[in-house]
């Protein structure tokens, strides 16, 4: 099976085709490559790269066979252009999407068990915190997930292991010692692994189904002003 997987959650963002035997194990998919994003431009990059990295490669639109998204956190524009062409592409070839979260994908490969506080940068001296109950079979538990200041991030880690790629956070978690599991910045590979074991679960939606998982509320909403009464 071809996957198509894509990240525009953050200032910088990936396409990549990675192949999926039929029932292989996550640890045994097979990256084709894998094109960086430059951040602030994924409007222009995104679909362009992603047909110039099939044709690259021998493939149509029509040999993708699914498409593996980050659903967020993140950046609201970068969300919405990523999710909008891949509702678009799946809507038209008919097509699974499997959304993802890097905060699971995070408290994964984070290799250990039991509850862990996976966290990323979130600017604004803000934190993307996600709550994961971590049992056999690779199976990531939502508990909780919510945007944390830094104080209330370092108050939460005192009773969960932290599982972050953000060097900063971890310094800070280190420093309050904290138990801390650094992991690489999520990549297609980590990505397209979480991607496939949902896919093979059935854990996919459809176009219309497909949103994106902000957790911030944007400035619009902080700041609207609230409907007079009449």
């Amino acid at each position: 099976m071809l996957l198509l997987v894509t990240d525009t959650s953050g200032k910088y963002g990936s396409v990549a085709l990675v192949r999926a035997a039929e029932g292989a194990k996550p640890d045994e998919l097979a990256v084709i490559e894998e094109v960086p994003l430059a951040g602030g431009t994924f409007s222009a990059q995104l679909v362009p790269q992603i047909a110039t990295l099939l044709a690259k490669h021998g493939f149509r639109k029509t040999d993708i066979d699914a498409f593996v998204v980050v659903s967020g956190p993140g950046s609201f524009t970068g969300l919405r252009v990523g999710l909008a062409a891949i509702k678009a592409l799946a809507e038209i070839l008919r097509k699974p999407i499997v959304p993802i979260s890097l905060l699971e994908v995070v408290a994964l490969v984070s290799g250990t068990k039991g509850k862990i506080l996976a966290a990323l940068d979130a600017g604004r001296g803000e934190v993307y915190a996600g709550l994961y109950e971590i049992g056999g079979g690779d199976a990531a538990l939502l508990l909780q997930e919510q945007l944390m200041s830094k104080d209330e991030f370092l108050s939460a880690a005192a009773k969960a292991a932290v599982a972050t790629s953000d060097e900063t956070l971890a310094a800070s978690a280190r420093n309050a010692c904290i138990s801390v599991f650094p992991v690489a910045t999520p990549g297609a590979e980590m990505i397209s692994r979480l991607g496939w074991q949902k896919l093979q679960a059935g854990k996919t939606v459809s176009p219309e189904q497909l949103e994106a998982n902000y957790i911030r509320r944007s400035d619009a909403e902080i700041f609207a002003k609230p409907a007079s009464s009449s």
